[in-house]
């Protein structure tokens, strides 16, 4: 792969490294990682760590405000106190988390931007991506089936003569809602994004990015999670056993789905060409 100048200070010798693992991972190994690949991987690398932060913080968000109002139940007497703005403060932790992401994204773009611009030659050959190559019909019936579970859980939660319930239940489908609204613009994104690349070997890297973009992105592990962190303790029996058979039925198709769908490097030589 031909060596690319880029308008940043050269990358640190542990980015190299990385690069050159996912070079070799991805059969791509066989020249040394250009300062372009560097700095695009490093830029996703981190953005895909914070990503993980803000997931978590909005679990342990969650939670505390589980035990907060369960406590607050207690000493009441077994009477939950309305509190509609522990519901808004949730609302807009899940909001925040997915305006986050979206600047996490848009960091994303911005280095991608700053890497075409500073290639001496850009490859001649555009790769046009649909849906079903960034995704993969497995991934999008994934995708689909856990905005389907989340919302059924949500709607039903509404229909739960209990108030706290209630209220949790709204909070579930503003995180659908949110969740939703941020696969869309990611992939609205990814299948406008202008190929950043300079011969044959950096425009396989270049859709290969782009794939593990997609299907790391628009896996909506939030949804799987977050109504047990929200109602544990607190909902009937049967929402309770629903909810934890749809984080494990999910996750269960998160694995079906990564071991039966062709890897990222696989579709990105497809379409490229190279075999």
């Amino acid at each position: 792969m031909a060596n690319s100048s880029m308008p940043s200070a050269d990358p640190r010798p542990a980015e190299v490294r990385c690069t050159e693992a996912w070079l070799r991972q991805h059969g791509l190994g066989d020249g040394p990682p250009t300062p372009l690949l560097t700095t695009r991987l490093a830029v996703r690398r981190r953005a895909r760590l914070l990503g993980s932060v803000l997931l978590a913080a909005l679990y342990i968000a969650a939670a505390l405000a589980q035990a907060t109002d369960l406590m607050a139940t207690a000493a009441s007497g077994g009477l939950w106190p309305a509190r509609p703005t522990l519901v808004l403060a949730l609302s807009v932790s899940i909001i925040g988390l997915v305006l986050a992401r979206m600047l996490l994204d848009a960091r994303v773009r911005r280095v991608d931007r700053q890497a075409g611009a500073a290639l001496a030659r850009r490859v001649a050959h555009p790769v046009q991506l649909g849906w079903r190559t960034l995704l993969g019909r497995r991934y999008a019936v994934l995708v689909a089936g856990i905005f389907a579970g989340a919302f059924a859980l949500g709607v039903s939660a509404l229909a739960v003569d209990e108030g706290r319930v209630r209220y949790m239940g709204v909070v579930l489908l503003v995180a659908v809602a949110g969740a939703g609204l941020g696969v869309a613009l990611q992939l609205r994104e990814l299948l406008a994004r202008p190929v950043v690349a300079e011969d044959e070997v950096s425009l396989t890297a270049d859709v290969i990015m782009r794939i593990e973009d997609a299907r790391d992105s628009n896996a909506p592990s939030v949804l799987l999670g977050l109504p047990v962190v929200l109602l544990s303790g607190s909902a009937p029996g049967w929402w309770t056993a629903a909810s934890l058979g749809f984080m494990v039925l999910g996750l269960a198709a998160i694995i079906a789905a990564h071991a039966r769908t062709p890897s990222c490097a696989d579709t990105a030589r497809h379409v490229v060409g190279v075999e």
